[in-house]
């Protein structure tokens, strides 16, 4: 597989934290980077993806019944975390 070089700007940090990695599992800095450069990207697909079908199914007036959505909100209104915490 062809390959393209490319150079990135990261936090001393971060950096410390991949070699570590790297280390860890036995595997190079290029490889951890492009191993997160390809899950980012399908991240990003995928929610691109739900997010079209969402519009697209509001745009066809499928909407989930106001009664189904009051108790989805009292479901997560009861789940928020005590501030105080």
């Amino acid at each position: 597989m062809a390959t393209t070089a490319f150079t990135i700007r990261t936090s001393p940090e971060t950096m410390r934290r991949l070699d570590q990695l790297a280390a860890q599992v036995d595997r190079s800095r290029n490889y951890l980077a492009n191993q997160a450069l390809e899950e980012f990207l399908e991240l990003r697909a995928w929610q691109i993806e739900k997010v079209q079908a969402g519009i697209a199914a509001a745009e066809r007036g499928e909407f989930v019944p106001d009664q189904e959505m009051e108790g989805i909100f009292e479901r997560y209104q009861d789940a928020k975390p005590d501030a105080a915490e």
